[in-house]
């Protein structure tokens, strides 16, 4: 099966995203930069997303990594 591949989305989707499909609360924001934290049994997991109306792919990539979410799992909800 052919995966998708991620495509630039604002981070107002991608908060939603993270909230919505993967359990991520919303901490607190900074700026424009809002704070996820998740509880897992291995502990918190927390990533930082800049709420942008674009998000470059390689920081969208960075935001995954940092949230231990695999781009593939993340590509289905786009």
């Amino acid at each position: 099966m052919l995966m998708g591949k991620l495509k630039k989305i604002s981070g107002k989707e991608c908060i939603k995203i993270f909230c919505n499909k993967f359990g991520f609360s919303i901490i607190r924001q900074t700026g424009s930069h809002v704070i996820l934290k998740k509880e897992t049994l291995e502990g918190k997991v927390g990533t930082v997303v800049p709420n942008h109306p674009e998000l470059k792919l390689g920081t969208l990539k960075n935001i995954l990594k940092l949230a231990k979410i695999d781009e593939d799992n993340f590509i289905q909800y786009q």
